[in-house]
């Protein structure tokens, strides 16, 4: 895994997660008990949302908003902007309309668009903890990135709060950060997760976060891994999807096997897959996706531009 370039681990984790997206929109809301019987083993097409193979979701449209807000540096309210855009004309969706779109996120783009600022705009209450900010953070992570931590999560609680401003969730993409930036430096999945755990317990001591911490006693304990499948769960809520995208990294051996991971614990598959698909990509780098799973995704000239550009700016940064 050290020998993986810095810019190869970028592209591997902007692919990996589009890609982990489009694995799981098929297959969407479906339990585990059916993926049990029909595990999906690759590209599959015309399930939930009758979508030809490499459609991707709500996810990966807004990450590749924020990717692309970020091409003009770190700007809140442009990256609002484009998420009204995606959600009002179809601004990055694979098909030109936006389909699929969490209550959280649809509130605070409405909000947007009646002017509320957009940092302002997600929920802050304790029931606003659904998972639509931690599926469209991983570009913020490679813009911060050789920033100290407190400078990354600052970034990163920002970008949180346009869709999903409690506490909670702004940690939960927070600790997703820091976990990407160490697989960015080549750390080993499990020597990632343990490290990005040893610096949540400092960076986050102070309220209004420290009252949140034991809500993530089970990630902080440092032995995510150890628990049994069946004690991950794979719904909507935030912090079950940052559980499980970490349990399928560090319990598997490749990009394939952790994507394919995520997708059959079922359910939220789509968002399970794009978060674990990004750590992933990182990790094993770009070669290590399948190239007949790239081939597949709707818009790949579009989506590959983009990611070229976002690269290319965050290698010179």
């Amino acid at each position: 895994m050290g020998n993986i370039s810095r810019e190869d681990r970028m592209f591997g984790g902007l692919w990996g997660a589009v890609v982990g997206d489009a694995l799981g929109v098929p297959v969407e809301f479906k339990g585990r008990d059916v993926r049990k019987k029909d595990p999906v083993t690759g590209m599959l097409g015309y399930g939930t949302f009758d979508l030809p193979p490499g459609s991707w979701s709500d996810d990966s449209s807004l990450m590749l908003c924020t990717a692309e807000s970020l091409l003009d540096g770190f700007d809140t309210g442009r990256m609002g902007d484009l998420f009204v855009r995606w959600f009002t004309t179809g601004l990055w969706t694979p098909h030109g309309q936006a389909f699929d779109v969490g209550h959280g996120t649809r509130q605070a783009i409405s909000a947007i668009e009646r002017g509320t600022p957009a940092e302002q705009a997600g929920g802050t209450q304790e029931g606003n903890n659904g998972n639509g900010s931690l599926m469209r953070i991983l570009p913020v992570a490679l813009y911060c990135e050789g920033m100290a931590e407190e400078d990354i999560l600052g970034h990163v609680h920002r970008a949180s709060s346009i869709t999903h401003g409690h506490p909670r969730s702004m940690m939960a993409c927070g600790i997703y950060c820091l976990m990407t930036g160490a697989l960015l430096q080549g750390l080993p999945p499990s020597d990632a997760y343990l490290n990005t755990m040893e610096s949540v317990k400092n960076l986050y001591r102070r309220r209004p976060f420290s009252t949140e911490l034991p809500h993530f006693d089970r990630l902080l304990a440092g032995n995510i891994g150890a628990l049994p499948e069946d004690a991950i769960e794979s719904d909507g809520y935030v912090l079950h999807t940052l559980e499980a995208a970490v349990w399928c990294l560090v319990t598997t051996g490749s990009y394939r096997e952790s994507v394919l991971t995520a997708v059959n614990l079922g359910l939220d598959t789509d968002t399970t897959a794009i978060v674990t698909g990004g750590l992933a990509g990182i990790c094993y780098g770009m070669k290590a996706i399948p190239g007949e799973w790239q081939d597949q995704i709707a818009r790949k000239e579009d989506v590959g531009i983009l990611f070229k550009k976002v690269v290319e700016k965050m290698s010179v940064e």
